[in-house]
């Protein structure tokens, strides 16, 4: 009698069950709890849609959140139980790049899928060294977002003068790669600025008087930071007591999400920022849609956060989809390379490039500050030629490629 070949007891145990089990450790409290609860919400209306639709073969996906406290350390436990636990062959690490490294090392023990879906930290997937083959990044990427912002800053300064720039951004990985990253290619666009200060106030702080002192006190042309969430909201409160923002030009590329924006108490006018997500960034109806569902569906105004996680349950859908199963290898062969539709392309569309596991293709940019709706005005879309041209360039000056 042939032999029978036998699946991965894990495998199987998926396989039969009734569902097909996602896990996500997020940030569900704390200061910036709405963005944790925002990429829940953006899975959760692509999942709901898989399943209103019959599911895999009417099996459903069940989502199953986890609260890591924006902790490394419970985010890579969480995932172990997730997947060791609950059964979870597929997870969505909707974690703060402070936590994605760490559960980078646990998916490459486990052999699960996936999908970083707000880590922007560069390295993650551009340095070879951290490759795991069943993971992907279906977030921004620190670089995309620095050559485009570095670009339209080094075209203001050369416009207004700024040849003396500061910053101000978390002290952690995402903060210092990402404000590296865009003064590197400011600079590479314009020879004439020069960093002449630095701020790395901790993640959370809740006070940033010292800090704003300090920017005050070098007397910068202009500020660059890499400030999110709650933080942002308190440094901007904070610095209009300074009255800071009229004596500088600022470039913040974590301020165009809509809580962030309404959070602040008095919005500056004129403001430089990048853009996270806005239902005019791209103007199509296919975005417009998308912004409709989600607040028809969460009761809450998307974030960066909310399209990149909703990115991230597309392509597991579609995995899904074509391979039948959810065996973590078979689903992270069929979304290696992978072209989808969606309504966060500048062309339609969104691509996990094969070379590195990471997403490109989307909305890149930076426009103006307004204090009412739509907040963000005057934007400047970055593009991909240029993008995709100068990082092949920094891969090889890293030795990533």
């Amino acid at each position: 009698m042939a032999s029978v070949p036998l699946a991965a007891p894990g495998i199987l145990k998926a396989q039969a069950a009734d569902t097909i089990k996602v896990g996500m450790p997020t940030i569900l409290s704390g200061v910036v709890s709405i963005l944790g609860e925002s990429s829940v919400a953006g899975a959760k209306l692509v999942f709901d849609e898989f399943n209103a639709q019959g599911g895999l073969d009417g099996r459903e996906i069940e989502l199953i959140t986890r609260d890591s406290r924006a902790k490394p350390e419970e985010a890579a436990k969480t995932v172990r139980d997730l997947v060791n636990g609950e059964g979870c062959n597929i997870i969505i690490d909707a974690e703060a790049s402070s936590g994605s490294f760490a559960v980078q090392e646990v998916i490459r023990g486990l052999g699960a899928l996936c999908l970083h879906t707000v880590s922007e930290a560069t390295p993650l997937s551009a340095d070879p060294k951290l490759h795991v083959p069943t993971a992907f990044r279906s977030a921004r990427q620190g670089i995309h977002d620095a050559i485009g912002g570095g670009a339209y800053a080094a075209e203001i300064a050369k416009e207004k003068g700024l040849k003396r720039w500061v910053t101000c951004s978390p002290d952690y990985a995402y903060g210092r790669t990402t404000t590296a990253e865009f003064m590197e290619y400011a600079q590479y666009f314009n020879g004439d600025i020069e960093v002449i200060g630095e701020a790395w106030p901790k993640l959370f702080q809740p006070d940033f008087t010292e800090v704003i002192t300090r920017i005050l006190q070098w007397k910068p042309d202009a500020l660059y930071s890499a400030l999110w969430g709650g933080d942002l909201v308190s440094f901007i409160d904070q610095a209009n007591l300074y009255a800071l923002f009229g004596q500088m030009e600022t470039f913040s590329v974590n301020l165009g999400d809509y809580p962030v924006l309404k959070a602040v108490e008095q919005l500056p006018e004129g403001l430089r920022s990048g853009n996270r997500y806005n239902k005019s960034v791209p103007n199509t109806p296919e975005n417009n849609a998308f912004y409709d569902a989600y607040v028809a569906n969460s009761g809450s105004l998307p974030t960066n956060w909310s399209w990149e996680n909703a990115t991230g349950a597309t392509f597991i859908v579609e995995a899904l989809k074509e391979v039948g199963t959810d065996d973590p290898n078979q689903l992270a062969e069929a979304i290696k390379g992978r072209t989808i539709q969606s309504p966060f392309g500048v062309d339609g569309t969104l691509t996990m490039r094969a070379e590195d596991n990471t997403l490109v293709g989307y909305a890149v940019g930076y426009g103006v500050t307004t204090p009412q709706e739509p907040f963000i005005t005057d934007f400047h879309t970055s593009s991909w030629d240029q993008i995709l041209e100068l990082e092949a360039e920094w891969k090889k000056r890293q030795g990533f490629a």
